[in-house]
Formats: structure tokens, sequence, C-alpha cells
């Protein structure tokens, strides 16, 4: 019986083939380095009709670690993490976003991270010493004005960022939280700490911050690890791009704060 750290690294995805084809390399080359960690990369996908399904079957050729649970059921974010989540082979799970925008160098330092903490759960974060937002670090100057034209240049959404900054401020006051990340979605712990009703209750991205609040009652500690987020590759946001979706999707993650 092996003794390494088993590790299970879920990809909940709609329609991100050509993203896909791009970061699980990369994800499988950084954390292979890593000799004393077994680990899966879990695809979970809203049955996209991009050729996402045929992709992962055929890199599964090369990658055997690799395979893809297929939801049939309507799309939900916190659904298709809560199924990876219960469908993963190895005591600790890491999940992320399949956009790119959570490099594969950041995914290697959380669960390195993770490998000195155990009893801690390991959070990316934007908004700390050596986070980073849209392409600019914290500690550089005009960071917002440099933000706002990296994404403008990108497949990204300039009013969604500067409203994830706006949200992430006002959650830190409305929670009782002290993750300054409240909508990281950049995570690695042992699976048996993360409460099912976090995602059940959820709508959208908002199951974060049910998660981090009960972490927080259980007096689970939490880390903070900074990581350069980046512009998406391809495709668009799926938190929309116009104010008025925006605004309807931020208010269960309001709802979440004060509950």
């Amino acid at each position: 019986m092996s003794n390494k750290f088993s590790l299970s690294v879920i990809l909940p995805t709609f329609r991100e083939k050509k993203n896909l084809e791009i970061i699980i390399p990369e994800i499988i080359e950084k954390i292979s380095s890593l000799n004393y960690v077994l680990f899966e990369i879990l695809v979970v996908d809203d049955n996209s009709n991009d050729g996402t399904i045929e992709l992962i079957e055929n890199l599964n050729k090369k990658y055997k670690n690799l395979r893809i649970l297929v939801r049939n059921g309507p799309n939900s974010l916190p659904n298709s993490i809560l199924d990876g989540i219960k469908n993963s082979n190895n005591d600790f799970v890491m999940w992320l976003d399949a956009d790119g925008s959570m490099p594969a160098n950041e995914v290697r330092k959380l669960i390195e991270v993770q490998l000195k903490n155990f009893g801690s759960v390991v959070v990316g974060s934007r908004f700390v010493e050596g986070g980073g937002y849209k392409g600019t670090v914290l500690n550089e100057d005009n960071k917002i004005r440099k933000a706002i034209f990296n994404v403008y240049k990108s497949n990204d959404s300039v009013i969604a960022m500067l409203l994830s900054l706006l949200f992430n401020y006002l959650l830190s006051i409305l929670s009782s939280v002290k993750v300054k990340d409240l909508t990281s979605g950049f995570i690695i712990g042992d699976k048996k700490m993360f409460n099912d009703e976090c995602f059940l209750s959820a709508n959208y991205g908002d199951y974060f911050v049910y998660l981090m609040k009960d972490l927080n009652h259980k007096n689970v500690p939490v880390l903070e690890v900074g990581y350069k987020c980046q512009t998406r590759i391809y495709g668009v946001s799926k938190t929309g791009s116009s104010l008025m979706q925006l605004v309807k999707l931020g208010v269960p993650y309001i709802k979440a704060a004060i509950k």
C-alpha cells in the first residue's frame, strides 16, 4: 500500500474544451514533479456539447490518472464540485476553475502548503500578499487600472472583475469570516472537512461563502496563500457580462454572508 499523499483535483466544466487542452497537461506536469503525491484529475462536466467528453477520453490514453464524470442534471457549479468530491478516489481534494485563470504553478504551490499543514484547509487568494488579480500584482502602483486594461484585452468581463472586488470587500464586512478572498473557488483540503450542505444550499459561487463560514464555525484553520489570477484563456465568463446579470448573481452571496 502506498503511503503517498493522495489528492483528487476536480475541474468543474461546461464548454471549456479549448482551455482543458492547455491546462490539463500543465497541471499533470506540475503535480507529477512532486514525487510523493499520488493524484488524479477528475473533470466533472455539465454535459458539454463542445467536444469536452471526447477530448478527455483521448487524453486518457496518455494520462491514465485522468477521468471524466458527466452530469445529466441541471447545470450547477456547486453541485458539480460536490459530485466531484463524492466521486473522488483520494483523501484530499482540490478544485479550481477550468478557464486557465488559476495557473498550474499556483496549483503546485497550494499543494506544497497543504503538505506542511495537514490539519488546515488552504485557499488560493488574490487579495493577500503574493496574490494578483487579472494579470496584476497587489503591490503594483495603479493595479486597478492595469487590471482593467488586462481584462479589456481578454475574454473576461471588466464589470465582472470590478464587482468581484466590490463583493469581496462587502462580504468581508458582512461576514464574521477573516478570509479575504470569499469568492476564490481555488482550494485544497481533506474532503472530510467539507460539508455537503454548503454546496446544496448555494446558487453559484456563493457556496464558497457558506463553506468558509462552516469551516470557521468548526474552528478549522484556513490558510490563505497568495496566487496570481490570470485572465481566462478562451471562452466567455459564466458569470455573465451585463450589470443586471451580475447584480442578480451577487444577491445570493450577500444572503450567504448574513445568513
